[in-house]
């Protein structure tokens, strides 16, 4: 699946139309944050998004005034709608005020991760939403937590497309190495997973993603999101698993 051809059919696609690394960051979260359902959805969607920012996600979020809502009106992704991307943009806005890009957003999440102990994805959260706290609680609910149980498959996702390098994956972020990266625990992946025994939790939470990553980390403790790849991949074509592999019939 880690091949070139895969671009086409995955919003990475996005990632990949800019040459800009800052441009690449912030269309690239955007098309994370909204990477639920149907990929060819997905991208109809991110594209819609993209079209009404006239695909200069920088310009327009860096001069975005309240008139320019009127962009947004009518946009809708599942649970997604127009007032959700104002706050994600106007929060946006703020990180590139503030920290200059949003690389350096990240590397300050870290840090504070870092010396606090905390998931990095909780202080992520716990940052991104700490610019404006008026947002309702329904925009919140897109961006996950793992403190509160959230599997942050989306936010996850994010960081193996910027962070890791490769003939997918776009490596426009360096802020923390491949081997810090979570699997992005989707239910194709989490279906595989527990086909293969790598984990035996039932729901696909938090939990589960720090034990997906153990058994990962023994396999390739450097880059173990890789294996991403190989389990979103066996969940589109079960019958590329040779039965003798797996231990749980599901």
């Amino acid at each position: 699946m880690e091949v070139p051809a895969y671009i086409k059919d995955d919003p990475i696609q996005f990632l990949h139309a800019f040459e800009d690394a800052e441009e690449i960051n912030v269309a690239g979260f955007f098309a994370a944050t909204m990477a639920w359902g149907k990929r060819s959805i997905v991208i109809s969607k991110v594209d819609d998004l993209m079209s009404r920012m006239a695909y200069r996600p920088l310009d327009f979020i860096g001069n975005f005034t309240e008139s320019d809502a009127r962009r947004l009106t009518g946009f809708k992704h599942r649970t997604f709608n127009s007032k959700d991307m104002y706050w994600l943009i106007k929060t946006m806005q703020q990180i590139l005020i503030h920290f200059t890009t949003f690389e350096a957003f990240w590397a300050n999440c870290l840090t504070i991760s870092t010396a606090k102990n905390r998931p990095l994805m909780g202080v992520f959260y716990e940052e991104f939403f700490g610019f404006f706290p008026e947002i309702p609680a329904r925009t919140r609910r897109h961006i996950s937590n793992p403190e509160k149980g959230g599997s942050c498959k989306r936010l996850y996702m994010y960081l193996r497309w910027t962070i890791r390098g490769g003939p997918v994956d776009v490596g426009s972020m360096n802020f923390m190495p491949p081997s810090q990266i979570y699997i992005p625990l989707d239910v194709h992946v989490a279906r595989q997973s527990r086909k293969l025994g790598l984990i035996t939790r039932n729901q696909n939470d938090w939990k589960a993603v720090e034990e997906l990553q153990e058994q990962l980390l023994l396999l390739d403790p450097l880059d173990p999101s890789k294996y991403d790849y190989a389990l979103f991949g066996l969940g589109l074509h079960p019958h590329w698993l040779d039965k003798k592999w797996i231990l749980n019939h599901l």
